[in-house]
């Protein structure tokens, strides 16, 4: 069995993650639709393709997404808010559904609700089903007002005895501004938005905005039948070595959905070694991973949340664990530096009245590069179309 290193892999990941050199703009569905590109904090995925295109500014962005709409929003994987290309919904939407006895993503939390409602997870997401037609003819500003807009929606559905509750105030951490009904919309958005029942619509300030897939791109999601082979490829190319245990990390799903995901496409995989342990590639990309081209870029400056950041063996980019706690946290992942595909320090902005000031940690002394890396933050500010103030390191 070929043993495949960690240098092998990262510089293989670079070059599927688009990273290894920045792309012209015809390139951008390939990008967009290589792994899909997580939108938390909002503006990440702005950062992610600003790392993979050349000459592609935000107003070019915003185009893309806003007015072509050949790129969409919505949410994905782990419930987070994709973009992904508006012609592989079926990929980053549909392919999600879950079979028959398989839990939908993102919804384990929602049982306290449910207990307090005594009600089934199923009766309640027709009920919210019957609602959403709503979102065919408007489009409403803000979560947590689409969370209660449709929770009133809902509450003449529900049989009397169980509005009182429905309207009782959540127990989700704001109670004071959510009711239960609104946390358990909240909740079955996820698996309305894998139906193609609600996508993002255009940003309003600070402010996210909702409206249906029908309205947004005046058609209905139209299922794949191989969409869940598609997803699951496009996990191996782009994190490939990898495990099943991996894929439902990254999806967010249970261990026996993607299990059934990963057989779907058995036949196409090969094991390799990597650390002494098995994992599996797509067959067509072990050439590519034996002998990975060398990136024409060797230092990055990745936002929080890129694609590529996103992988499951974090070792393979971090080899001192005692430090991927200050790369991967619970909420508001900083930026990583990386040199060759390791990352070798993180980095903050905080955005100012008059521009940007950024934060650097690099871990070990990197005097010798330190312009290269200063070049990095100053297009980056540039790109953000502000003014650098300060670099703090």
């Amino acid at each position: 069995m070929t043993e495949i290193n960690s240098q092998n892999i990262r510089l293989f990941r670079l070059y599927t993650h688009h990273l290894d050199r920045r792309r012209e703009k015809n390139y951008i569905p390939a990008i967009a639709g290589a792994c899909g590109m997580q939108n938390t904090p909002p503006g990440a995925w702005e950062t992610a393709l600003f790392n993979r295109i050349s000459g592609c500014s935000l107003g070019d962005m915003n185009a893309l997404l806003y007015t072509e709409k050949s790129l969409l929003q919505a949410w994905s994987f782990r419930g987070a808010p994709v973009v992904f290309p508006a012609g592989e919904s079926d990929v980053f939407l549909s392919a999600h559904v879950p079979g028959d006895s398989e839990d939908w993503i993102y919804t384990r939390g929602i049982s306290g609700a449910l207990d307090f409602l005594q009600m089934p997870f199923d009766e309640l997401l027709g009920k919210l089903k019957q609602v959403m037609p709503w979102l065919d003819e408007q489009t409403i500003e803000s979560k947590s007002t689409l969370d209660q807009t449709l929770a009133e929606g809902v509450l003449p559905l529900l049989p009397l005895e169980k509005r009182d509750l429905w309207n009782s105030p959540s127990m989700y951490g704001a109670p004071d501004r959510q009711t239960v009904g609104g946390a358990v919309v909240s909740f079955l958005l996820r698996p309305c938005a894998f139906l193609g029942l609600v996508v993002f619509g255009e940003r309003i300030g600070i402010s996210p905005t909702f409206t249906s897939y029908k309205s947004w791109l005046v058609q209905t999601l139209k299922p794949g039948g191989d969409a869940a082979k598609k997803l699951v490829r496009k996990f191996l190319h782009c994190y490939g070595p990898t495990t099943p245990y991996a894929l439902a990390s990254w999806l967010g799903c249970s261990e026996k959905q993607a299990r059934r995901m990963w057989e779907a496409v058995s036949a196409e995989l090969e094991p390799v070694r990597v650390d002494g342990k098995t994992a599996f590639i797509l067959s067509e990309d072990k050439d590519l991973l034996c002998s990975p081209p060398s990136p024409q870029r060797e230092w990055l400056l990745l936002g929080g949340h890129d694609p590529y950041l996103d992988q499951r063996d974090r070792h393979i980019l971090l080899d001192d664990q005692a430090l991927h706690k200050q790369v991967w946290k619970t909420v508001t992942n900083p930026g990583a530096i990386l040199q060759s595909g390791e990352i070798v320090g993180i980095w903050t902005s905080k955005k100012k009245s008059k521009g940007i000031e950024v934060k650097m940690t690099l871990w070990k002394d990197r005097s010798a590069e330190k312009q290269k890396i200063y070049d990095l933050v100053e297009e980056y500010v540039v790109f953000r179309q502000e003014k650098l103030l300060k670099i703090e390191q």
